[in-house]
């Protein structure tokens, strides 16, 4: 049966991880509510955050503190500037906060709900952001007309506008001239950020409600305003279809959208270009079940954000409080397994950030999404167990970057194998350069190796000396062929139907001293697995202790259900077998 949902007992699993479940499924946060017993439990959510904020990055902080920039985001809105933990990476934002500030103030208005692209993650000084959609004729009007004045700034004014759709030629002039005003300093936003990259998780191009184009996107702009940036339309089912995972037992193998519904009118569009390396084949994905489109999209995202160039990157779905926390989320805890961000944190302090941050702080509505069986928070954190492998790491990505052309991995930590105190054995046919780091190559460590072979004939001569020696690792690969994509293009598939702190200019700014040369800290693809093993049985533990799952209809067997015997073994009821 689900675990009742009360205080959690003394001594069990992480105390302020429990107290922050519990006040996250009781009561729906909102920035601008203030006052009482929750306001204080929301304030000691906030301190722990910027806390753990601290621990790795100097960092600067919006204020919201009443919700004048956003309702329902976070009271402290925080603009990572550098990671400064001792040996992390030199890479640090451009980005200063008042300017940030004030190109926020005026772009808002241009997304749905007020929800502005908002940088969440530094990674190797690229901004990760998340926002809603773009808002569409009826909320902008609704927003700045008698609807809002009179609902006192209610979030849902736009739901009653008055019926007229953005295409009214009537209206076409002052739409448009509305249109190119806010998206204009949305576009202005993005291009300060460094934001190159758009990914939309929407199955519509527009939200329709009650008949009304109430939200739009990127991708159908009909003024093409953002054609300057890379769009991605990668459609991904909705909060709704995750009742469907619930109510089969929590078990995501399998579980198909169905893409023939009327209102998924989006297909899946990705620049070639992005999808080369990844061997996916994308004309696919609507037969994929829900862990594998959730593995491709997310091996998809590190994919960008690992690019060479120095572009950001933008997730949003339609409100930006399910799907796109979703993948945030995954995001920032793949990374942390890596070593590459929040390096200093503990699973259980990454768990707590990431659940109060890009979740609790946010916005996500838990508590009516549970009462809907709607349980994509939980399948967030359950999925972890399926991006555990190498394939899922950036280092991975990183390293295959610098091998040399027809050398594999394996046989590059061959060649460093053999090399290892010898000057002689390959001087003349390679120049090596090493750097020292952690490995993440299975049982043997790798190190970051730059060569330069003489030529084909350099590397068919090193293969056949490996082959014959008996110091050599045996191992076969067969030679797959791959189709080439083209190199320009989209691909497009059809639906088939810290420590110091100043104030000024009402900025909190936190500051840490000039450090060491910095060195990323990298982990064993090993290491890896069991850090977000870690992540999960903790959640799994703290979860079962305070919110618990519904229970299915048993089977006429009467056998329990398989998540429910995984929160039995996880509690320490039974014992532990293969999951």
């Amino acid at each position: 049966m689900a675990a009742a949902r009360g205080c959690p007992p003394a001594g069990c699993g992480d105390r302020a991880l429990a107290e922050l479940l519990l006040e996250f499924s009781r009561a729906q946060y909102r920035a601008k509510d203030g006052g009482g017993a929750a306001a204080a439990k929301v304030e000691r959510i906030e301190r722990r955050c910027l806390e753990l904020f601290g621990r790795d990055y100097r960092y600067s902080v919006i204020p919201n503190a009443h919700g004048e920039v956003c309702a329902h985001y976070p009271r402290h809105i925080v603009l990572l500037e550098r990671d400064a933990g001792p040996g992390r990476d030199p890479f640090e934002s451009t980005v200063q906060v008042g300017k940030l500030q004030d190109l926020i103030n005026r772009s808002k208005m241009a997304r749905c709900r007020g929800r502005f692209v908002c940088p969440v993650i530094l990674y190797k000084g690229k901004h990760i952001c998340r926002s809603a959609t773009l808002a569409g004729w009826g909320e902008l009007y609704g927003r700045t007309g008698y609807n809002y004045i009179f609902s006192g700034g209610s979030d849902d004014a736009w739901a009653d506008a008055e019926d007229i759709s953005e295409e009214d030629s009537a209206l076409r002039n002052a739409d448009s001239q509305l249109f190119d005003k806010v998206r204009g300093h949305d576009i202005k936003l993005l291009r300060y950020l460094s934001v190159r990259y758009i990914c939309d998780l929407m199955v519509e191009n527009k939200k329709v409600k009650f008949g009304l184009n109430v939200t739009s996107s990127e991708k159908v702009d009909k003024a093409q305003r953002y054609a300057d940036f890379t769009l991605l339309s990668i459609p991904y089912p909705g909060c709704e279809f995750f009742k469907d995972y619930k109510d089969r037992d929590y078990t995501a193998e399998g579980l198909i959208f169905n893409w023939k519904q009327d209102y998924v009118d989006a297909p899946l569009s990705i620049p070639v270009s992005l999808t080369q390396s990844l061997n996916i084949d994308w004309s696919e994905y609507q037969s994929w079940d829900l862990v594998q489109q959730t593995q491709n999209y997310l091996k998809l995202l590190i994919s960008i954000i690992n690019s060479d160039d120095d572009s950001g990157l933008l997730v949003h779905c339609i409100s930006g409080w399910d799907r796109t926390p979703l993948f945030i989320s995954l995001l920032r805890l793949s990374l942390w397994a890596d070593g590459l961000i929040h390096a200093s944190l503990e699973p259980s302090e990454i768990l707590y950030l990431t659940v109060a941050y890009d979740w609790f702080l946010f916005g996500h509505m838990l508590v009516d999404r549970l009462s809907k069986g709607e349980e994509i928070f939980f399948f967030c954190f359950n999925f972890l167990k399926h991006i555990t492998s190498e394939e899922f790491s950036a280092v991975k990505s990183q390293r295959r970057k610098s091998l040399p052309p027809g050398f594999t991995l394996e046989e590059i930590c061959m060649l460093k194998q053999r090399d290892r105190g010898s000057t002689t054995s390959l001087s003349s046919d390679f120049s090596l350069g090493m750097e020292s780091s952690p490995g993440a190559a299975g049982s043997f460590t790798y190190e970051a190796v730059e060569l330069m072979p003489a030529g084909a004939q350099a590397q068919a001569a090193w293969r056949k000396s490996c082959a014959s020696s008996p110091q050599a690792v045996l191992w076969s690969r067969a030679q797959q062929s791959e189709d080439r994509l083209p190199s320009t293009g989209i691909v497009e598939v059809k639906s088939s139907s810290s420590s110091s702190s100043t104030h000024s200019d009402n900025f909190l700014r936190i500051g840490s001293s000039p450090l060491e040369v910095p060195r990323s800290r990298l982990v064993s693809a090993s290491d890896r697995e069991s850090r977000l093993e870690e992540v999960r049985s903790s959640f799994l533990a703290s979860y079962s202790r305070t919110i618990g799952l519904k229970a299915v209809p048993p089977s006429p067997s009467g056998a329990i259900g398989g998540l429910l015997e995984q929160f039995v073994r996880g509690v320490g009821l039974r014992g532990s077998s293969t999951l």
